[in-house]
């Protein structure tokens, strides 16, 4: 019997497979998408993802980062990471080096659905194959967490992501978030020649209409080129019921998510994924819904907090002047992001 079967071979499920099997477990990885697999997603990982993918054994190719600066129009704000360096990598690096780490330890990873989930007292079985646990970390808007009853209603604004890269050199090595009325900009080098531009925000409406709400960044990106599709993801807020149902284990954004405005979205997923491999391998699985809670705790309280502000227009207009006239407390809210 296996003992571990993962849902979604993204950064997650990865990265769940690759502690198991450093921890002595056969670790099976099902996902129906050829790799490298891309995402919609800031690609910024903060100092204590950068660090958990090093104790990985994985390092991949990308930009390191400074800190994070906030700007609106006139007001800019920005700290310094205080705990080593971010890093800026594309979804598809990222993805490809920690397929190539889990192909070094034994991992397999099997191309198909997970499908049904069909429990028992000592095993799980989901695509054809048993195992003694599961690990469903396939994704925001997780088919097994669905099927398994786990997701719960939110009738808070929608959130929605869009993605494009564009070929120009980066003008700072901060991850630099534009703010405007109506919503956030992302940007982030993950090359020496490449940026990437995420944009956050509850309108509805085409990639180009949200840059121009942004006039300094707009006028930025015109000397460069974009070199790919716009990608998108949403709705971004999915409240979860409990990260454990049975033998089964939520991970990464499959179990629950409430906003890309703090960029810690990498870093959290790897942490749970160590925690999740580590309450497997200790026989107490009853323990994960805890642990996870205890290890996301402050990203949640502050995420929930800045997505209460940008909600409101008045209030998102106030939140870089407030943090460029109050620069210890911008610096104390990002070192807690690291």
């Amino acid at each position: 019997m296996i003992d571990l079967l993962v849902a979604g071979g993204g950064p997650a499920g990865l990265a769940t497979a690759i502690h198991a099997a450093r921890a002595g477990m056969e670790a099976v990885v099902i996902e129906p998408r050829p790799g490298p697999v891309d995402k919609a997603c800031g690609e910024g990982v903060m100092p204590g993802g950068v660090r958990s993918l090093r104790a990985l054994g994985v390092d991949p190719a990308g930009r390191a980062l400074r800190g994070i600066r906030y700007v609106d129009g006139p007001h800019r704000a920005q700290a310094d990471f205080r705990e080593g360096t971010g890093l800026g990598v594309r979804r598809t690096v990222l993805h490809t080096a920690l397929a190539r780490r889990a192909a070094e330890l034994g991992v397999r990873v099997l191309p198909g659905k997970v499908g049904d989930v069909r429990q028992a007292p000592d095993a799980v079985t989901a695509a054809g194959l048993t195992a003694r646990w599961l690990v469903a970390a396939d994704g925001l808007h997780s088919p097994v967490r669905r099927a398994l009853g786990l997701d719960l209603r939110d009738r808070r604004p929608r959130r929605y992501g869009l993605r494009r890269h564009y070929r120009v050199p980066p003008w700072s090595d901060f991850v630099e978030v534009h703010w405007s009325r109506c919503g956030e900009a992302y940007v982030t080098p993950v090359a020496d020649d490449l940026v990437g531009v995420a944009v956050l925000s509850t309108a509805r409406c085409a990639y180009a209409s949200h840059l121009d709400r942004f006039p300094d960044l707009a006028s930025r990106l015109r000397g460069g080129t974009p070199v790919n599709l716009v990608r998108g993801a949403g709705p971004l807020r999915q409240r979860v019921r409990g990260r454990v149902a049975g033998r089964v284990l939520l991970v990464g954004d499959a179990a629950g998510y409430i906003d890309a405005l703090t960029g810690e979205g990498i870093a959290l997923a790897l942490a749970s994924a160590e925690v999740a491999v580590r309450c497997l391998r200790a026989g107490r699985a009853q323990d994960y819904e805890r642990a996870w809670r205890r290890l996301s705790r402050r990203h949640r309280l502050m995420t929930e907090a800045l997505v209460r502000v940008s909600c409101r227009p008045r209030a998102s207009g106030l939140v870089v002047p407030a943090a460029s006239w109050m620069p210890p407390v911008f610096a104390a809210a990002v070192q807690a992001l690291q």
